[in-house]
């Protein structure tokens, strides 16, 4: 029940279970968080306009390039992992099932982007992270909180948007080669360049592994055999500076997935079914777009911009076709920007989308539905404070009619603080499998809605970048259940905690999120079973890394608390918190030659992210990199 003294109640227990972290990691000057974004880097997502991290007024965090390469990620998932506020499932290793939870929202609550253009599965409402390779990507902007004032459905948890490679001045190849556990290998190949006008980049990279066994002994769906996969990406991007008024961009990008599974029913429920065993996952990620940027005058910039986003998934049992699905989403977009005065700036513009589904499996009753979207930005810059202002109204052929909004604040404080406060409201769309599933959607779900408020404190001290964020998001119309109904409350409260700093020579930076994700739904009980599934509720994070000369070390600890998932319906089982520790090395051997080393998972810790599936144990990985 939501009474009043239940929740006052919860409201106590979870300050006090924060209260303790806070005090000890605010009173800490080096242990404090994950690493801050550089505040001269220019982002693009939290606003749809260039502002540098310093006047952002959301909760952002840019992994680069240069951090990729670092921590030798060999997954966008390995990255996302790292930053604060993301919770990562996996069903079974590289190239399997992989759900992002941001701010302890689901799945379908983040709206993903490639290179300015939206992607996702318009079925399942999510985005196959698992597809893309790190190699072909510039930078991953994370923003924390609600954007559909600017963006529309989706954007709840907040957004993921992922740039592929640019070129930059001259003729630069790059190549390398790789090898580790579990027959694993890895080629890619790449050339980039460019000049004062214009810039090119292609890149193609293979990759394939044994893999593990997916499922756990204990699942009856399991088949004791390792489950293998392959991976090719490929990008293809350019863009051109004609003259001081006009500037074009294209970019293409692929990644093809070949996956082994077990079969993913549980046979325990309905013993009389057949077994479908040696099952395979076809799948393909595409996005194809491009832009055309005009500056007509001093302080106004116009972008028209479109492109298209597949995502393919074919299934076979003993290579025989089972069935599949396949979506195409078409976005076009034009946006103005106005420089009002030096003190303040306009942005307003329209968006048209559409959703298409296809399958030879299933039969939808509708395969196609689009949006139109207005949406404005105001923000303004006075002196110590910085606000901003957005309004949006969405007109969805299929569910009406639908306005957010949001509102921020900031200050520049005494003794290099910075206090941020914001509101925002969003919603996310029902997808095709909810409203058109055979016999099982229900055309009349409403869209879900939430409100979102946020405290952010950072500050610049003894050489130490740090930031604190408080949140609550309240979530209403949940979908839950098959067939799906709008029967679900949430409501999500956590504290980011986050710092980084230089030590005895050592880049060291550490994070702790807390989080309280509860399901209000009136028919669960008070007790740990009303925690949203699969979100940890205390996540820790430390990672330190040092050159010496040729040389550079580092490592990465991530300590994960305990999850609730699913047995059935109504039936919870607690998932073990666990560690996990990865080591990584490399060595120059000349100007533009380098070996690099990684071992992952060195405890050999035995865990699992979702019930029934396995993680990998202590694995290897050498590889040898050419980057003049």
């Amino acid at each position: 029940m939501r009474a009043g003294g239940r929740a006052q109640e919860s409201d106590r227990h979870i300050m006090k279970q924060l209260s303790i972290p806070v005090a000890l990691l605010l009173g800490t000057s080096v242990m404090a968080v994950q690493a801050q974004t550089n505040p001269d880097t220019l982002l693009v997502t939290a606003t749809r306009t260039a502002q540098t991290a310093d006047q952002a007024l959301a909760s952002v965090t840019v992994i680069d390039r240069e951090e990729i390469e670092r921590k030798q990620a060999q997954t966008v998932t390995e990255l996302l992992a790292q930053t604060p506020g993301v919770v990562v499932t996996n069903n079974g290793g590289r190239g399997k099932n992989t759900s992002i939870f941001l701010r302890g929202t689901s799945s379908d609550h983040l709206l993903v982007m490639i290179d300015g253009v939206k992607a996702g599965s318009a079925t399942s409402g999510g985005f196959s992270f698992q597809h893309l390779s790190p190699d072909q990507i510039e930078r991953i902007e994370i923003v924390r909180g609600p954007r559909s004032s600017l963006y529309g459905s989706e954007a709840v948890g907040g957004v993921i948007q992922i740039f592929t490679r640019k070129g930059k001045e001259g003729f630069k190849p790059r190549f390398s080669v790789g090898a580790g556990s579990d027959d694993s290998r890895e080629v890619t190949l790449g050339v980039s360049g460019g000049n004062d006008q214009g810039w090119y980049n292609l890149g193609v990279s293979d990759y394939s592994t044994d893999g593990i066994d997916v499922k756990t002994a204990d699942i009856s769906s399991h088949e004791p055999d390792d489950d293998g996969y392959d991976n090719r990406s490929y990008t293809l991007s350019g863009g051109y500076r004609f003259n001081e008024m006009v500037e074009a961009q294209l970019h293409w990008s692929q990644s093809r997935g070949d996956s082994d599974y077990d079969s993913y029913y549980d046979y325990s429920s309905t013993p009389e079914a057949e077994p479908m065993t040696n099952w395979n996952d076809k799948s393909r990620v595409q996005s194809l777009g491009g832009s055309l940027i005009l500056t007509p005058l001093d302080g106004w910039n116009v972008k028209l911009s479109g492109g298209r986003t597949t995502d393919v998934q074919k299934h076979y049992d003993h290579g025989v076709y089972q069935y599949d699905y396949e979506t195409e989403r078409d976005t076009v977009s034009l946006q103005s920007e106005h420089l009002i005065s030096q003190t303040s700036q306009l942005t307003w513009g329209v968006d048209y989308q559409q959703d298409k589904v296809s399958s030879e499996s299933t039969v939808y009753d509708v395969t196609s539905r689009d949006n139109k979207g207005v949406f404005g930005l105001y923000q303004l810059y006075l002196g110590q404070h910085d606000l901003a202002f957005s309004l949006r109204h969405d007109n969805n052929e299929q569910f009406g009619e639908h306005t957010t909004g949001s509102v921020a604040w900031g200050v520049e404080l005494p003794r290099n603080f910075r206090l941020t406060a914001s509101y925002g409201t969003a919603f996310s769309a029902p997808t095709f499998n909810d409203l058109y599933w055979p016999n099982a959607g229900d055309e009349d779900l409403e869209p879900e809605e939430s409100e979102s408020i946020e405290i952010g404190l950072s500050g610049d001290h003894a050489g130490v970048q740090w930031f604190a964020n408080l949140y609550q998001t309240d979530i209403e119309s949940l979908i839950s259940g098959w067939p799906p109904a709008n029967v679900s409350e949430a409501r999500i409260r956590g504290l980011e905690l986050a710092a980084s700093t230089q030590l005895l020579g050592w880049n060291v930076s550490a994070g702790l999120d807390l989080m309280d994700p509860k399901n209000l739904a009136n028919d669960i009980e008070p007790t740990q079973k009303d925690l949203l599934l699969r979100r940890a509720r205390k996540v820790f994070r430390f990672s330190a890394d040092r050159d010496f000369g040729a040389y550079s070390f580092g490592g990465t600890l991530q300590a994960i608390g305990v999850r609730h998932d699913e047995i059935h319906p109504k039936t919870n089982v607690r998932l073990a918190g666990y560690t996990t520790v990865d080591l990584r090395g490399s060595y120059a051997l000349g100007n533009d030659w380098s070996l690099k080393a990684k071992v992952e998972n060195l405890l050999d810790e035995d865990y699992q992210t979702a019930r029934g599936y396995n993680q990998p144990d202590r694995t290897y990985w050498l590889s040898l990199h050419y980057a003049p």
